[in-house]
């Protein structure tokens, strides 16, 4: 009986909640508004925001409808629940983009309806609210969703109200950070009238470190939006405020904004006034206060240079370098620029000259630098105090010695000693970045060619990758024959007496310049120093590397002598990180500085990263054109002995790598000729032909058909390279092989890389006797070349007919329904370069 009344309440549940679904189907869009709006369950009243653009979507034919919803909509901007707020919030954009889209419909639905509920919440008490509200009126804002005359007569007085005295905290810092914003939007006009008398205020507001901070982060945007005039007179002095602040964060601010301060003011002012003021911060007794400055240094330097250098250019990451445009593209802002800030210098937020919040510990500036923080789990590691002592070894004095010459052997005894000793502990990070430098130090004491013998022609006991060495083999050839590159020598022609001769003085004077105040290029030659690593930060010399390019813009090709030493001492860096910036950035280098002085103190740095580590190599090969086209054409020539040395990585399994070395050569064949190409990068496009990564073999063959363009010119030769292909991949036992001779055949039509006389004598028989091959991928290709290509020209309609005619029938018969199918049909959505792709094996 029990059961039973169970079963009957069961029942009587379940028919309710039936009668609930069926009595909402049975409301219309405005009545389910109606009833949840109201409704005492949060949940309820969230979904309502949450739906409220489908509400609208619902009645948008009807506009009395549409406003009877934004009606409601204000009514639910009152809701005491701050979630529901926050949830209406979000969908406010969505909703301003569908009555923009619907205006006929819904007559100055935004600005009568809901630009005020986004004005409003700008003040909201409640956090959550605030930020939602400030995210939703920039993303308004830049969507130009709102009109003009709105944000002038209603954003913006709110704004600037909510940043008086009166105001908490708080909210005073979020509004000053949504006017720096709003800037660059609403233009100079407004910001000059509006914005500026309480951002320079507020620059000044002794008792807010926050809005301080917030007026420094912004200053270099406000600058710019209000024009060189508006900011010698009314910013600057604010700048010179900041920059002396109390506290270290304000400092750092504006050492991170020079560039964009500097960019607005004059030359003259620049010059006189910045310049000290810049020196000021490099010395600052905060380290993280250097650290930034050291950072902008760089980039402060080149708004020296001419308006028409375009020096900014210069400051790119190395994503933007090898065009991998991974991030939006900042042309002044270094990716470590972003470094994070330490919490403070000392307990005293304001006097201190730190931040910090209720659960931060105050601790001592010196004991937090994040770049040397030992995790936990390493603080007790007994290999840091129970290994021999390392002897100190002055690898720079090494590295100088003749390499003619022999080291010593117990020189090359001791090191392999410590390699030997190191090797046990080489899962310690520590020790093997010291096992990398020993046995970069090895390698350079075996070296028995100075960097002249990059130019010539490989040994005969050097790695030949055109033979039938094995991968391993080759690895080992090219480590040996690589070694370091940790010191670059300097040519004795270029300079009358050495630098061991130059006194104190002289030297002083060889870096003598008039283009940007002396100091301050004394400071940015100074972050080669390795003091400046220990005192200032350990990342300095990368940044360095990464600001050269701008820094030697600015100054000109005719004092490249000011930083000859530096981009040497760079690029002997012990940190591969340093060379490899320098890598990514001397091809554009060699661009400022000329084809002369390129050759005589570029081309040995050149030399060097060729042979060093595969993640300096790659900035060097992903610009090896840019690079070779600036060079005279007898240097040029020198590098085709050189090229083959690519193919050989510290990884086997790095086949981007191969992969940027194809597309490179694609674009080297302009700059020799038909006999170099088909004596060198010949061989190398039919190596990377036979990669085992598909994606390396693809590229290649596209390369295969750029050189039939090339040799296209020597009759000889282009007969020669054809019978090559037919014989190495046409007749090859590998169906991948037969499979790329279809495409290649494929690319010189379409691309137009030979004629079609020579490619009816030399590659069309071959090419139709696939269609007898026993794989039935390779006479897919072969179908989709016959139809989609060569039946499309009308020259081998008339004069190749009855031979095509007679293949496409035997590939009708086929035996495989794809060979019939591409065959028979002409898909005009289909492409052979994205099908072949599909058909091809990926693996490795």
């Amino acid at each position: 009986m029990a059961d039973l009344f169970l079963l009957q309440d069961s029942q009587e549940d379940t028919d309710g909640l039936l009668d609930f679904v069926s009595q909402d189907e049975m409301l219309t869009p405005l009545g389910r508004l109606d009833k949840y709006i109201s409704s005492e369950n949060i949940f309820n009243r969230q979904m309502v925001a949450r739906s409220l653009l489908d509400t609208l979507r619902a009645v948008s034919e009807d506009e009395r409808e549409c406003v009877s919803v934004l009606e409601r909509i204000d009514r639910l901007a009152d809701d005491s629940e701050p979630t529901v707020r926050a949830e209406l919030m979000e969908q406010i954009p969505h909703i301003a983009i569908f009555c923009q889209e619907n205006r006929p419909s819904i007559p100055l639905a935004f600005s009568k309806y809901l630009l005020p509920i986004v004005v409003r919440y700008l003040a909201d008490q409640n956090n959550l609210v605030r930020k939602t509200s400030q995210a939703a009126l920039l993303v308004l804002l830049e969507q130009e969703l709102i009109e003009r005359g709105d944000v002038e007569k209603l954003v913006c007085p709110v704004l600037v109200e909510l940043t008086a005295p009166d105001s908490s905290d708080e909210v005073k810092t979020e509004a000053m950070a949504i006017i720096c914003k709003m800037a660059p939007m609403v233009g100079k006009d407004v910001t000059e009238r509006l914005f500026l008398p309480r951002f320079c205020e507020m620059c000044c507001d002794c008792r807010m470190f926050h809005v301080r901070k917030v007026c420094a982060a912004n200053f270099g945007d406000i600058c710019s939006v209000v024009g060189g005039e508006a900011t010698e007179e009314l910013l600057l002095p604010r700048f010179l405020q900041l920059c002396s602040d109390n506290v270290w964060g304000v400092r750092k601010a504006c050492a991170e904004c020079f560039m964009t301060v500097s960019s607005a003011t004059s030359p003259e002012v620049r010059r006189t006034k910045l310049s000290s003021l810049f020196i000021s911060l490099i010395s600052d007794p905060s380290r993280w206060v250097r650290q930034a400055a050291f950072q902008s240094l760089g980039q402060f330097i080149s708004t020296f240079a001419s308006p028409s250098s375009n020096a900014g250019q210069y400051f790119r990451d190395e994503a933007e370098w090898s065009g991998a445009q991974t991030h939006r593209f900042c042309p002044f802002v270094s990716t470590s620029a972003a470094a994070v800030c330490p919490p403070q210098d000392s307990c005293e937020a304001e006097e201190g000259g730190g931040e910090q919040t209720a659960e931060q510990k105050c601790l001592p500036e010196e004991t937090q630098s994040p770049a040397q923080e030992i995790p936990e789990q390493e603080l007790f590691n007994s290999f840091h105090f129970w290994r021999t002592p390392i002897p100190q070894i002055d690898l720079e004095l090494e590295l100088q010695e003749d390499r003619r010459s022999a080291a010593p052997p117990l020189a090359r005894e001791q090191l392999q000693e410590l390699i030997e000793n190191l090797e046990p502990h080489i899962d310690d990070p520590d020790v093997k970045a010291q096992v990398d430098v020993l046995t970069a130090a090895l390698r350079a004491t075996a070296l028995d060619s100075g960097l002249e013998d990059a130019f010539l022609e490989p040994r005969a006991a050097r790695s030949n990758p055109f033979s039938s060495q094995q991968p391993s083999e080759h690895l080992s050839a090219n480590t040996q024959r690589r070694g370091s590159s940790l010191h670059v020598t300097r040519d004795d022609d270029d300079s009358d007496v050495s630098d061991s001769n130059l006194s104190a003085e002289d030297e002083r004077k060889s870096k003598q310049q008039d283009v940007v105040p002396q100091a301050l290029l004394e400071q940015y030659l100074s972050m080669t120093d390795p003091c400046r690593a220990q005192t200032v930060d350990m990342e300095i010399a990368r940044h360095c590397a990464f600001s050269l390019p701008g820094v030697a813009l600015t100054l000109g090709r005719q004092n490249w002598h000011c930083l000859r030493d530096t981009y040497e001492t760079l690029a002997s860096d012990m940190q591969w990180k340093v060379r490899r910036t320098l890598a990514f950035s001397i091809h554009e280098l060699a661009l400022i500085l000329g084809d002369q002085l390129t050759a005589a103190h570029l081309v040995p740095i050149f030399n060097s990263f060729l042979k060093d580590l595969d993640e300096v190599r790659i900035g060097v090969l992903k610009h090896l054109y840019d690079f070779l086209k600036l060079l005279h054409q007898d240097t040029r020539r020198k590098y085709l002995y050189q090229l083959q040395e690519f193919l050989v990585t510290d990884n086997s399994r790095n086949w981007r790598f191969r992969s940027e070395l194809a597309e490179q050569l694609v674009l080297l064949l302009e700059l020799y000729s038909a006999q170099d190409v088909h004596d060198y990068l010949r061989p190398l496009a039919l190596c990377l032909c036979t990669d085992r990564v598909s994606s390396v073999r693809w590229t290649s063959y596209r390369l295969v058909s750029e050189i039939i363009r090339k040799l296209s010119s020597c009759s000889s030769l282009l007969v020669s390279f054809l019978g090559e292909l037919v014989e190495k991949f046409c007749h090859s036992p590998k169906w991948s092989s037969r499979q790329a001779f279809a495409f290649v055949c494929q690319l010189s039509i379409e691309e137009e890389c030979v004629s079609l006389d020579q490619f009816s004598e030399h590659l069309l028989p071959p090419l139709l006797q696939l269609a007898s091959d026993p794989v039935p991928n390779v006479r897919v290709l072969l179908a989709k070349t016959l139809r989609q290509t060569l039946l499309e020209r009308e020259y081998f309609l008339s004069c190749q007919q009855e031979a095509l005619e007679h293949t496409l029938v035997a590939l009708q018969t086929d035996v495989d329904k794809d060979v019939k199918y591409f065959a028979s049909v002409h898909p005009g959505s289909t492409r052979l370069n994205e099908d072949a792709m599909s058909t091809t094996s990926s693996t490795y």
